[in-house]
């Protein structure tokens, strides 16, 4: 069957609790890895370079696109964010699930040049849910929290070109249902085509002994 990792994109709404999916599943599997992202946001308290995100000024960044090391790019409100190419490629080969947390800008970028990626998008259960969790986050004014939503407006209109919707209300039944779409990935046809072709073969070669006996 097919040892390669898989790229997963996660994408939601501010607030959904994508990085809460994440870390559990992280936590609970070890066949993850998170790519981590680089951005010009400012750290919030008790994030950590490297770790949560790889912090730039926006000259790095830029320098970043003209080196060509960065998958994928975005401006999402007023601020840069990116994923290292280097960093993905090495835990795919080591046969690692690649999970990027990205805006949906950034997805369908990726989906265009990688077309066996897999896009999940998760939201809360409700519009209602998804300005409480924010506005409970304490960490953003109401200016920042408005247009989080108006992004969120916009990024609902994308959903349908997303492969996976996951409601986030349940964690633990979150995790395992992102757990579930990975796995049934690993057994689809397309991605075990070698393993496929070496049965085919291994049948070939056996029927032929059968009728030389």
């Amino acid at each position: 069957m097919n040892n390669k990792g898989i790229l997963v994109i996660l994408s939601g709404f501010a607030g959904s609790g994508k990085g809460t999916i994440i870390r559990e599943l992280l936590q609970k599997y070890d066949n993850y890895a998170l790519s981590v992202s680089a951005t010009t946001r400012a750290p919030r308290e008790g994030e950590e370079e490297g770790v949560h995100y790889f912090f730039k000024t926006r000259e790095e960044f830029k320098e970043m696109i003209s080196r060509g090391e960065l998958l994928e790019y975005a401006e999402y409100v007023g601020n840069f964010y990116g994923t290292p190419r280097a960093y993905v490629k090495e835990q795919l080969s080591k046969g690692k699930n690649v999970i990027l947390e990205i805006e949906t800008e950034g997805a369908l970028s990726i989906k265009r040049e990688y077309p066996d990626a897999v896009l999940i998008f998760v939201m809360p259960p409700s519009v209602e849910e998804i300005y409480n969790r924010l506005k409970h986050r304490g960490t953003e004014s109401e200016e920042v929290i408005a247009k989080r939503m108006k992004k969120a407006g916009f990024e609902i209109s994308v959903v349908d070109r997303y492969d996976f919707l996951m409601i986030n209300d349940v964690l633990s039944e979150s995790v395992e249902m992102f757990n579930a779409i990975v796995s049934g990935q690993q057994m689809a046809v397309s991605r075990n085509r070698d393993y496929i072709n070496e049965k085919k073969r291994e049948f070939e070669e056996f029927l032929a002994g059968q009728k030389e006996n």
